[in-house]
Order: C-alpha cells, then structure tokens, then sequence
C-alpha cells in the first residue's frame, strides 16, 4: 500500500501504483519478470493508466486489463486476478489499484451524457417516506435513507451510527496508511457538521489519493518460491451485480445494495464449503465497506454478522471491536482511512492478509489463532460499488502454513503490515522486470 492522503494533486496515479506494485513484488520476493496478467483498477482516469503504472516496472508484454466498477473497482480487479489463476490461465497474476480524487463530493466527469447513477437519482425522492429538512449530495442521501429504513423496521437510531464511526475513527488510531488519524468520541461524531438528516460529516468517508496491490498465484507458485510462511488462501470470492428488486422492491437499503452483498456473501461462504447461513461464527476479523456510518449498519445484517434485525444491538454490545465477537474495520474502514475508489477493495484485502499472518502489531485483532483448527479463523473482505457492484472474499490460512524463515517483513526490511515508508531504489531494482525502459523510468516520481 501507499499511504491515504487527502486529495490535494500531490502524487499522480502512475507513481502510486509503482509503489504499491514494487511493495507489493518486494515482499512476495519475485520480479515483475513473474507476472503473467496484471487487472488496473480505477475510475477517475484516462484509458491505460494501468499500463502506465506497471511499465515503471518492466515492459514485458503481458495482458493489462484496466478495470472499473465504482467503488468495488479494486476488489473487482483482485476477483479477475484470481479469476486467472484459479482457471490456469496464469500461475501469477497481480491486481493493483490506484485513484487520485478531488475533494467534496463525488459527481460525473461527463456533462454531455446522463450518468450510469440516473436510476439510484430518480429513485431516491420516490422511497424518502418524508421530505428531508438537509438536502445533501446524492451518494449520502441514499445511504441515510437506508438507515433509516433500518431504523423504522427494527430499531437503532443516529446515535448508533455514531458509535460505529466513532469505532472506526479510534481504530485508525493505529494505522499509519490512514488519512485520519485522530479518534472521535461518539459526541463528537454527532456534533459535526450535518450532511444529511441521518449523516453527519465524521459518519461519512472522505475522497482520498492512495493505491494498493495484491499478488494472487497458484499453489504450486507458493511451494516453488518457498512462500508458505506468509501466503494467505481465497478459500471462497464471489461478485454480484443488482437484481431488478433494487428498484422494484422499494426498498431503500436494497438500493445501496443489501440484497447483492447478502447474495454474494452467501456465495462466498457456499465456496468455502458452507450450509446457508453457516460459518459466521468461524470469522475472527472482517474489513467491510462502510463508505458511511449506514452502510456498516446495514451490512452487518446482510452479511450474516448479527441475527436478521439485530444489527443496532450487534453495536450495543460491542461485538463490532476489540473485546467482542469480530473486529471489524480494524484499519479504521472507509471512513478513517480514506477511500481512493480504485484501491479501496485491495486495501481491504492487505489488511486482513496482515491480520491473517499476525503482522498488523497495534491493529492486531487477538484470538484469531486460538482456534480448534490450527489455521486458525477466518478473514472476511465485502467490498460494494453502485451500481453496482458486490465483492466479498472469505480468506484463512491454507493448510500448508508454516511460521517461520525469510518474508515480506525481512525483504522489504521492515513490517508494512503496521509501519508506512516509501519505496528505495534498492526496492525497485529488486523487484524490476530485466526488460525495462530507462525513458519511461526517467519520467517516475516517488
């Protein structure tokens, strides 16, 4: 990973994504030589900037597949890396994703065409069950009316979501990728600046710059470049799209997606070999989308987290943090950390990748090992764009893990897992393709 900062036209995409890709080659101890198919994820961006990034790191011909799919870009990108893999097609395939932002809120680069969003618009006023007193941007809009669908059917109300932020924001306390990094007390999170009748400012994720990258390879990649102290297994990773109920149904939480990620978690968990419903209770640590304080409420449910209608007790009880049931957005979510659209899914699935390996130091959730099974529990990544879009990934530690040896740390010299440095020259030539091109090279800022 880089580091999420606020976008203020600092770093461009192609020098993010080198070092995140370097980092990331670095610590898996290969060469970009190794790579055989590379899936860029980004929204905000002209065409190839995938290619752009990766040929800092060598030239080598390989199929690059620039991808987006809103805020589930980066996940997008890892399901196709793996996609690859788990279909033969590549034994090692890189997924990285990158976004440089501008600030406020989000909105279309087209002015000549109706945005792909045209529906979500022309259905937020249809569902609202009152007129809204604050009249916010449309993304925030959607997800409070979710909220508050929440609320009416089963209860919580504002002061839930701020415990959820406020859960975050602390968190992110000890996690030097992210952007905010100063915890906020559930008064103050529902002291800040109203965006929306149900949001608040501190309960909403901000526009972030920042890229991250993950390398997916075979079993047989694993055991022949000796990575079996550090690999971590996709034992289950599914996307959905809507179904035509996201309209039909009326529904203000199936509109930001309840139904797609409860779909796709169902899937996910079928993977990993699953009854219906089961296999929550064998997570230890989730990173789950929570681009608002609603969203997390919302997606608890729908992932199978908390018993159907009991998300708002879920919070009451702790059982979302440290001393509960999961930790969950132990990196401080979206909403502490930043979200640069296309990296966002891939960020996820470094930080439970680090869960999983024991290296996350301060953010480290306990008792993930203490498990019948010598694997110990499993990680859960559930990534959503509208859009839409729905990744959800089911991560543990595959049966051949070994502690112990050279890894990512030693490489790279020192824990990325919790500590946040740029890239060295030395790094770069470690991790340097053989065929590469001094001019394009030249032109790299890091």
């Amino acid at each position: 990973m880089t580091q999420f900062i606020k976008p203020r036209l600092t770093r461009q995409t192609a020098d993010m994504g080198f070092e995140a890709a370097t980092k990331a080659l670095v610590d898996a101890g290969i060469t970009y030589d190794e790579v055989q198919a590379a899936f860029c994820g980004y929204c905000y961006g002209d065409s190839c900037c995938g290619q752009r990034a990766l040929y800092n790191l060598g030239m080598t011909g390989i199929p690059i597949t620039n991808v987006n799919n809103n805020c589930s870009t980066g996940s997008s990108a890892l399901y196709h890396a793996n996609t690859f893999v788990k279909a033969g097609l590549a034994e090692c395939a890189l997924a990285l994703g990158f976004e440089q932002m501008e600030p406020g809120s989000l909105g279309s680069k087209w002015k000549d065409r109706e945005p792909p969003m045209a529906p979500w618009n022309q259905s937020i006023k249809a569902r609202q069950t009152a007129e809204p007193k604050i009249k916010g941007p449309m993304a925030p809009t959607l997800f409070g009316n979710a909220a508050e669908e929440y609320f009416e059917k089963y209860g919580g109300n504002t002061e839930t979501l701020a415990k959820i932020a406020s859960k975050n924001h602390r968190n992110a306390a000890n996690n030097p990728y992210a952007q905010f990094r100063k915890p906020w007390s559930p008064e103050e999170v529902m002291g800040s600046k109203k965006i929306t009748d149900t949001l608040t400012m501190l309960m909403c994720c901000p526009t972030s710059d920042g890229a991250a990258c993950c390398i997916v390879a075979s079993e047989a990649f694993v055991h022949a470049h000796n990575l079996e102290n550090q690999a971590i297994e996709i034992v289950g990773q599914a996307m959905t799209t809507d179904n035509a109920s996201t309209f039909e149904g009326r529904s203000r939480m199936d509109l930001v997606g309840y139904t797609m990620s409860k779909k796709c978690a169902d899937l996910a968990f079928k993977q990993a070999g699953f009854e219906p419903g089961e296999g929550r209770d064998e997570v230890g640590c989730v990173e789950l989308h929570d681009c608002f304080a609603a969203n997390e409420l919302v997606t608890y449910d729908a992932l199978g987290l908390c018993k159907p209608g009991e998300a708002h007790k879920f919070v009451d009880a702790g059982d979302n943090t440290y001393g509960g049931k999961y930790v969950i957005n132990p990196s401080g979510g979206l909403e502490a950390k930043g979200h640069p659209l296309g990296a966002t899914g891939l960020a996820m699935h470094f930080y439970i990748t680090s869960q999983l390996r024991n290296w996350a130091g301060p953010m480290q959730a306990p008792g993930l090992f203490d498990h019948a099974d010598p694997r110990g529990k499993y990680g859960l990544v559930h990534n959503i764009g509208l859009g839409g879009a729905a990744v959800v990934s089911l991560l543990r530690r595959p049966e051949f893990w070994k502690d112990g040896g050279e890894d990512g740390r030693t490489r790279l010299g020192y824990n990325h897992a919790y500590e946040c440095r740029g890239v060295t020259k030395a790094d770069i030539k470690r991790a340097q393709a053989k065929d590469i091109s001094p001019f394009v090279l030249q032109l790299a800022k890091l």
